[in-house]
């Protein structure tokens, strides 16, 4: 179907590099509450099935890991999809129209769970497996349309760090509503109640923003390229596959973290309190928030954005390894402040980096295939959902965690010290290594980016 532009919902627009207005960078921005929040509270899969339901921590470990695997499958496919889209919307914003409500109703169902694992462990699982498929679909339609739109809208590297500063502290602030509120809130009104609040606030944060969104007229009217070449020129291109490597080991540490957290607090501190719990996470994740802008003015600006990411995974490799001795909350606050710093830098550069990647591509295919990237990025950095919860079934099992026991054994609580350090170590470490081979920073970049203008200009 041709596009057609409406006066609802501005979707084409000249293909020039003007820049965007503040008020459409911060709609923009704002709609990532709808992608933070309901990711940040799916982390509480765990604590809500296993610790609350009582489902066997080990049988759900697995089924998460298998998840991982069609979260991987399902993430280039609708992102292919999402390149070869043609409607009177554009190719992006039909995926954020119609998948959200769905996306949303689903989430609240899926902690509104009919029974429990003691009752019909069975049952719990099946419902959970099936709810979980189907919310996972429709949440990767709007990631996919909503972070394609990024490099889309704003060309520019002054643009992109801009509305890069305005998504991530955006981002900080639902951190904290998705994974700092809801242990307090459910010890009070409970997890049903809970998952209802949080789907009505993200559908909410997406809807606020369609209306500001645009797709460039030349973008939307090119043909896509071929299933064969679009995945050869993709995962022939050395840039995007060592930048999404680092990427996946970025989540494995903030996985780790945010599932961890509630154990850690109870387990390992001695500490059973929902609130210490929301205290230390927004510790991290308000650090980071506060730090962005100098991370953006004093290193990313001055040394780009490859030695920005190797410095932020440096320190936040590092802030977490006092957590397998420390014993005070105290302690546990410094080390989670210290976290917050590295977070600030990872997170300020991911979508900003792989932005660069995309104009990269362009100038090899023609083609802009924002849905393909982002697609086959989540493919690849889905698989830190299976990391964590292997190495967290792993622990489980070598520890001795047991959800139904009354008192746990004496070593649970250096199993989640294990935990929430190794897993943030060895990827930090691995993240380090990868971002050293990534080739598109320095001279290169800078040329990329001149010869991209001189086509534009043509």
């Amino acid at each position: 179907m041709t596009v057609q532009n409406t006066s609802a919902t501005p979707i084409a627009r000249a293909d020039t590099d003007a820049a965007s207005t503040s008020a459409t960078r911060w709609r923009y921005a704002t709609m990532n509450l709808g992608l933070v929040i309901p990711a940040q509270v799916s982390s509480f899969f765990f604590l809500y099935y296993v610790d609350h339901l009582k489902v066997d921590p080990v049988r759900f470990a697995v089924l998460m890991s298998a998840f991982a695997v069609y979260n991987a499958f399902d993430n280039p496919v609708i992102g292919y999809l999402s390149d070869r889209t043609r409607t009177r919307w554009g190719r992006r914003i039909p995926y954020l129209l119609f998948a959200t409500l769905p996306s949303m109703v689903l989430l609240a169902l899926l902690f509104n769970a009919p029974s429990s694992g003691v009752q019909n462990p069975d049952s719990v699982l099946l419902y959970f497996g099936v709810l979980w498929v189907l919310w996972e679909t429709t949440g990767t339609m709007i990631g996919t349309g909503y972070l394609a739109l990024l490099p889309e809208m704003f060309r520019t590297f002054a643009e992109r760090t801009d509305v890069s500063v305005r998504m991530n502290a955006v981002q900080v602030v639902g951190l904290l509503i998705g994974l700092a509120l809801p242990p307090l809130l459910a010890a009070k009104i409970g997890w049903g109640p809970v998952g209802i609040l949080f789907a009505v606030i993200g559908a909410a944060a997406i809807y606020s923003g369609v209306g500001a969104l645009s797709e460039r007229a030349a973008s939307v009217r090119a043909a896509p390229l071929p299933l064969l070449s679009a995945l050869r020129s993709t995962f022939t291109n050395r840039s995007f596959l060592t930048i999404v490597a680092a990427q996946t080991m970025r989540f494995v540490s903030t996985g780790t973290l945010a599932t961890g957290m509630g154990f850690f607090v109870k387990y390992s501190l001695g500490q059973d309190s929902g609130l210490l719990t929301t205290l230390l996470l927004a510790a991290a994740f308000v650090t980071a928030g506060a730090l962005l802008w100098p991370w953006r003015q004093w290193v990313a600006q001055r040394y780009g954005a490859r030695t920005t990411l190797l410095l932020a995974f440096t320190v936040s490799g590092l802030a977490v390894l006092p957590m397998i001795f420390i014993q005070s909350v105290p302690a546990a606050f410094l080390t989670t402040v210290l976290f917050g710093v590295g977070l600030a830098g990872m997170i300020l550069m991911g979508d900003v980096v792989l932005a660069d990647v995309i104009d990269e591509d362009e100038l090899r295919t023609g083609q802009r295939r924002e849905g393909a990237y982002y697609g086959l990025s989540g493919l690849i950095t889905t698989l830190s959902t299976g990391i964590t919860a292997a190495v967290f079934g792993w622990v489980a099992l070598r520890y001795g965690y047991d959800p139904k026991l009354s008192v746990q054994p004496g070593t649970v609580a250096q199993g989640f010290r294990v935990f929430m350090t190794v897993p943030p170590l060895i990827g930090s470490a691995l993240a380090l290594v990868f971002l050293w081979f990534y080739p598109l920073h320095g001279e290169r970049l800078r040329q990329v980016r001149l010869d991209l203008a001189t086509r534009r200009a043509g």
